[in-house]
């Protein structure tokens, strides 16, 4: 398949032939079946082929590929010049965009691991839904959906089921660019159950400082090691070379300061334990 610089190199071949020498190209085609007049109308033929397959490539995932697009329209194209018959009084050009379409369409389903009649019950299922949601003014639920579609529950409830695999997606899908101009993938934005969700952190960061605002280097180093580092009494006072009944002492009296002036506060992080 043609990388971005083929496909380039596709387009550079592009020839655009006057009616009369289109017309004498389509002549020995079908007179012979020349290879070389097949060539030439391609190379004629290729910015029909770039024009549709930009224009369906707006409509469809972001996951899929332009150029994957532009290569299913390129057998579209070749398929067209083959089957073509003039005696139909049908310009090429309409022929070819048909063709083009049902290629690209051909490649889309070879490539869609859910069954076609998965998506088509998913979206019958989802107009359906829409409707009801505008008329109630709130979600249907699996029996009012079995009532205006004329079936019964239990196969809505499986249709639901298999529209939920039919929503599933590539990680590697790009999201809608951000202000920035940078391209997310939807991998990017799923969250990771082990990181520490930034506002917790924050409110952490803003008790810590609000509890050692004031206190001494000593006071605020047996805070820190205490309720932060999960040291003993015994450990503190090791570390900071002093007994452990004067590490007791000090954190009791830190204590009685820190409830007096968080009173009002305390609510917001519950109190204090010895």
């Amino acid at each position: 398949m043609p990388n971005e610089t083929g496909f380039a190199n596709v387009w550079a071949s592009e020839a655009h032939l006057s009616d009369q020498a289109l017309s004498e190209t389509w002549c020995r085609y079908r007179r012979a079946g020349s290879v070389d007049a097949r060539n030439l109308l391609m190379e004629h033929y290729l910015p029909t082929v770039k024009y549709c397959c930009e224009w369906l490539h707006t409509r469809l995932p972001a996951e899929v590929e332009l150029d994957d697009v532009i290569s299913a329209g390129i057998d579209g194209l070749r398929h067209a010049i083959r089957s073509f018959d003039p005696d139909r009084k049908v310009q090429f050009e309409t022929y070819l965009v048909a063709r083009i379409r049902g290629a690209v369409l051909d490649y889309l389903r070879s490539v869609d691991w859910v069954p076609r009649l998965v998506r088509a019950r998913a979206g019958k299922l989802a107009r359906v839904a829409d409707s009801l949601n505008s008329e109630l003014g709130r979600a249907p639920t699996p029996a009012e959906l079995a009532r205006h579609a004329g079936t019964t529950e239990a196969r809505v409830r499986k249709a639901l089921r298999e529209a939920e695999v039919a929503r599933c997606f590539s990680l590697d899908r790009l999201t809608t660019p951000n202000p920035e101009g940078r391209d997310f993938r939807e991998g990017d934005l799923v969250a990771d159950p082990r990181a520490a969700h930034p506002g917790t952190q924050t409110q952490k960061l803003l008790l810590k400082d609000l509890l050692t605002k004031g206190l001494s280097t000593a006071e605020r180093q047996v805070i820190l090691l205490y309720y932060y580092e999960q040291m003993t009494m015994r450990e503190i006072g090791a570390t900071l070379n002093l007994s452990e009944s004067r590490v007791s002492q000090m954190h009791s009296a830190i204590v009685v300061r820190l409830r007096t002036k968080l009173r009002d506060r305390e609510p917001e992080f519950g109190p204090l334990e010895h």
